[in-house]
């Protein structure tokens, strides 16, 4: 699992301060940063006169290594330094080490290079890029190789500080941040390369990470049974509405195909029972009362959203089935319903948002991470904050950040089918936040294998294949 951390700014310095506690020099780990740049800048570029721009700190060191190595390998290569590193620091003994040409740190000399390596300010960025930084990063023509982030991006939270350039490739270090997996930073970083530069994996030990990159490792898909029986993979039940049954099917659909033994619609008259018995024959339907059902302990994991009216009748619904001890997987008009009143949604299991729906309840997520964090921590369940950047959260402060969808899953309907797969994954017996996390991941894999122009009953087909390769996935990494 520790491989999926990603650690924020403050516990990267913590790891590097750790391994120089083992007895890794500093300069050691600041030399094998560096070659990994070179590295990178000769696989991905041709040689073509480069441009370091160096800030004063560690970051600006990374690039003095990276520019003298690129320069014995036969690169026309120059610096220009922003600032001058502090007297006796690793960045000092790497600058000392560079002994190529130094230029004017000024627009007009980034604007001709024809590359840009960025190692001005790494992913602890305290404040905004401005001034003479943000102009000459903004002067960029070339591809540009940022060193650990584009200087600009909150490492921790994929936020643009001031300015950041677009980079075409990214070189981090041991583990990647928050930021290189959410919005924008993501899509400013480009292609991002991970290296190892000796920082003992022991060190993650003290840190103990709460974040990670969600997929297979992180959470096991449970095993088949020989001895399994349909009510022993789980029951569950989607409330259906009268007039939007489509949502309610998607759900059903998609329990069904990610392995509930059982699945029931619930619906509110004999009018739109008669409708969803003419969908698939295997979600069975029911017009008894919410009640009734909720007293049958077997019916063990409810999805109430997709479809309903966001009204008082659809929150009585979600407050009764938290009531009942049941598993509730709240969504769609579930949420609305519960606008200024998000404490009524205290108890429920998983609460899947998107980025309005958050807002309205809890407010608007700037800092997607923390925000999630803090809501599922408040209601007492796991959230998950839908979006490109999707982010999982417990109530003790484990969150994941989901890296696989494709932008084809922006379609009515996907959130049901997510509602849905997320349910069966509880009721087969995941953790609701390992369900969560699974669940996201199979849906950008069902979406990956579909390709463009998917339509939500597409991807209920495709979970089967996409969970089988979460499973051989797993038994790579175990």
């Amino acid at each position: 699992m520790m491989r999926l951390a990603l650690l924020t700014p403050t516990e990267m310095g913590a790891a590097d301060a750790a391994a120089i506690a083992r007895g890794v020099a500093g300069i050691t780990l600041m030399e094998a940063a560096g070659r990994a740049v070179a590295r990178a800048a000769m696989r991905r570029f041709r040689p073509a006169p480069t441009l370091v721009l160096a800030g004063p700190g560690n970051n600006g060191g990374d690039g003095y290594v990276a520019a003298r190595l690129l320069e014995q390998a036969g690169w026309d290569v120059a610096v220009a330094p922003l600032g001058v590193p502090p007297a006796g620091s690793d960045a000092a003994v790497a600058a000392a080490r560079w002994r190529g040409p130094r230029v004017p740190f000024d627009p007009a000399r980034a604007a001709r290079a024809g590359l840009v390596i960025d190692a001005v300010f790494g992913a602890g960025l305290v404040r905004d890029v401005d001034g003479v930084a943000a102009a000459v990063l903004h002067a960029v023509r070339a591809p540009l190789l940022a060193v650990d982030v584009p200087s600009g991006i909150d490492g921790a939270t994929g936020q643009v500080r001031g300015f950041a350039p677009q980079a075409a490739l990214t070189v981090t270090f041991f583990r990647r941040k928050p930021g290189h997996l959410l919005l924008p930073g993501r899509s400013l970083c480009g292609e991002v390369i991970c290296a190892d530069i000796g920082l003992p994996a022991a060190v993650l030990d003290a840190i103990a990470p709460r974040c990670f990159a969600n997929a297979p490792g992180l959470w096991h898909l449970p095993a088949a049974r020989v001895e399994d029986h349909k009510y022993r993979r789980g029951h569950v039940t989607v409330a259906a509405g009268a007039t939007m049954t489509g949502a309610a099917r998607l759900a059903a659909g998609a329990a069904r195909r990610a392995g509930a033994g059982l699945v029931s619609l619930m619906a509110p008259d004999a009018a739109t029972a008669a409708i969803l018995r003419g969908g698939e024959p295997g979600a069975m339907v029911t017009e008894e009362a919410a009640a009734t059902l909720l007293a049958d302990a077997r019916r063990s994991v409810w999805v109430v959203g997709p479809g309903l009216a966001p009204d008082a009748a659809t929150q009585a619904l979600g407050r009764s089935v938290i009531a009942a001890g049941r598993v509730l997987v709240a969504d769609a008009a579930l949420l609305t319903a519960c606008v200024g009143a998000p404490e009524a949604l205290v108890g429920a299991t998983v609460l899947t948002p998107h980025a309005r729906e958050f807002a309205y309840m809890f407010g608007d997520p700037l800092d997607r991470l923390a925000a999630c964090r803090a809501a599922a921590a408040r209601i007492g369940g796991v959230v998950l904050l839908k979006g490109a950047d999707t982010v999982i959260a417990a109530p003790d402060g484990r969150a994941a950040i989901n890296e696989n969808a494709p932008p084809s899953l922006a379609t009515g309907g996907s959130g049901d089918v997510l509602a849905g797969t997320i349910a069966a994954l509880i009721a087969r017996g995941m953790a609701p936040f390992e369900a969560a996390c699974a669940g996201a991941w199979a849906q950008g894999e069902a979406a990956r294998r579909i390709g463009p122009g998917l339509i939500p009953e597409d991807v209920i087909a495709a979970l089967p294949a996409a969970l089988q390769a979460a499973g051989i996935v797993q038994q790579k990494v175990d």
